[in-house]
């Protein structure tokens, strides 16, 4: 096994063998993020579920691979992966950007037949038709230092010239990619969605996440936290059992 997990492509990690799971747990990082945020979740996970944690280009195990810096050409690598990749359902959980892409490709998914979609969680990430640009991407390299400390990000790392060197430009990447993204009217999903929210979390509120429900069909649940934008990194022990909860019959 790698440092990262099992690369079974470029774009999926599996970080413990699951032959008898019958539903997969597909993770979609937020911007600047990895896949390795998502390698404990297997250990929390029954036999039944299979965790997997989508790599974007540019980090990890993938560094040195050009970035992603526009949604509709990252969703379609993300498909055109899972083809060779995945079948039969699926869950999707996604945090801060990550919620977004992962409502765009259970909107792909959807539209197809080899894979279902039972349920889209989606994590301090505001609505599709709801976001609004803030611009961060364009500001200068202080700037965006300044933007990952206001959301409680590792910022003491970007401080380090050899650290800042290497992660700003992704960082910078996937902050354009989400604030430019613009959402394209369409059916809903006809999966339930459960958003979460870090009840410190300035920038993304159970008021906010109620927006959700304009993009399902099936109903939507608002769940809260403790913590702040990133409340899953404390989280975790409650945060998957409650995935969990959801996604097997009782």
């Amino acid at each position: 096994m790698s440092t990262y997990g099992r690369v079974t492509n470029d774009w999926f990690l599996r970080y413990a063998a699951a032959p008898r799971a019958t539903l997969r747990l597909v993770c979609f990082p937020h911007a600047g993020g990895g896949a390795a945020a998502y390698r404990r979740w297997a250990e929390l996970v029954p036999e039944s579920i299979e965790v997997i944690g989508v790599q974007y280009p540019g980090r990890q195990n993938r560094y040195g691979e050009p970035v992603i810096d526009d949604m509709t050409t990252l969703v379609d690598e993300i498909v055109a992966a899972a083809e060779r990749e995945l079948s039969g359902p699926v869950a999707l959980f996604g945090h801060s950007m990550g919620a977004v892409v992962a409502f765009e490709v259970a909107r792909r998914w959807q539209a197809g037949d080899s894979i279902t979609v039972r349920r889209l969680f989606a994590s301090a990430g505001p609505a599709p038709s709801a976001r609004r640009s803030l611009g961060v991407h364009l500001r200068d390299d202080d700037g965006l230092v300044a933007y990952v400390r206001e959301l409680g990000g590792d910022a003491e790392l970007l401080e380090l010239d050899e650290i800042r060197q290497l992660t700003l430009p992704m960082v910078r990447s996937d902050l354009r990619l989400i604030e430019t993204y613009r959402y394209a009217a369409g059916e809903p999903l006809n999966c339930p969605v459960t958003a979460f929210v870090g009840d410190r979390d300035h920038t993304f509120t159970t008021a906010d996440a109620r927006h959700w429900v304009l993009h399902t069909s099936a109903g939507l649940e608002v769940r809260s936290l403790p913590g702040g934008h990133f409340y899953l990194d404390d989280q975790a022990d409650r945060l998957v059992p409650m995935l969990v909860e959801r996604l097997l019959p009782r």
